[in-house]
């Protein structure tokens, strides 16, 4: 997979020609630009310090600077922090880090906002991410995390869409830029509370959302996109939320 897959890519999710497609990132993205700026507006922050974990083509980072007196970027991937360095490298509070952030050469509570969106879902372990997010939170300080749902409908969909053969034919459905997910940790959302909690974290909001509807979705146009809305509305918080795509939280360093 080149930087051009990865850059191809992040342009077709937030900007997808497919209606279902594009409310999916869509709607995650305004989640956690609004997240960011609440977390960098908290009275007496002063718009501290910030940290992203995995920041892909950067489409957070605008938010981050424009909240935060001083953003550092990590990633273990050197093209992604190309893209970012490419894009946001003049910014005069921009610091871009190559780091593992399982074993982070960070400073321990440094940081008043930790961003780690659909990042931990391609760590194997989820405890040693959280744990090190912990150590580089100052006390207080606010961890914004988003991670599939382990049974959403989208993600048990994809364990079919990428099987050989299957991948193409999707690919020619959307005529856009489709690459397997990667996620080999992916959690419920009674496991990523019960993570969190054990690593000394406290929720300050949540929400889940996005549903993806088979079929529909690829070939029902802003009716499918639409419809899918409605029904999210209905299943958030009753008993077959888990069916919705992405889980976000906002926690607090105990």
């Amino acid at each position: 997979m080149g930087e051009s897959d990865i850059v191809g890519l992040q342009a077709a999710i937030y900007k997808s020609s497919n209606p279902t497609r594009r409310y999916l990132h869509q709607q995650r993205l305004a989640w956690v630009r609004a997240a960011i700026d609440e977390s960098g507006a908290r009275p007496g922050l002063m718009a501290g310090v910030a940290l992203e974990i995995g920041p892909g083509s950067g489409i957070y980072v605008p938010s981050l600077l424009a909240s935060h007196r001083e953003v550092t970027v990590t990633d273990v991937e050197a093209r992604h922090l190309t893209q970012v360095r490419a894009e946001f490298g003049s910014a005069h509070n921009l610091d871009i880090v190559a780091d593992d952030i399982v074993h982070s050469s960070l400073p321990a509570g440094h940081f008043d906002t930790v961003l780690c969106s659909e990042v931990i879902e391609h760590i194997p372990a989820t405890y040693p991410v959280l744990t090190a997010i912990h150590r580089l939170l100052k006390p207080g300080g606010r961890l914004i995390l988003t991670t599939p749902q382990k049974y959403s409908s989208l993600e048990l969909c994809c364990k079919v869409a990428f099987l050989p053969g299957v991948i193409d034919i999707v690919r020619r459905i959307y005529r856009e830029p489709i690459i397997e997910t990667g996620h080999i940790n992916l959690m419920t959302k009674a496991q990523v509370t019960r993570a969190l909690q054990d690593t000394g974290f406290e929720t300050v909001r949540g929400a889940v959302m996005g549903l993806y509807v088979p079929v529909l979705a690829e070939f029902g146009g802003r009716f499918a996109a639409d419809l899918a809305q409605k029904l999210e509305r209905h299943l958030s918080g009753g008993p077959l939320e888990g069916v919705l795509w992405t889980q976000c939280v906002v926690v607090t360093k105990r």
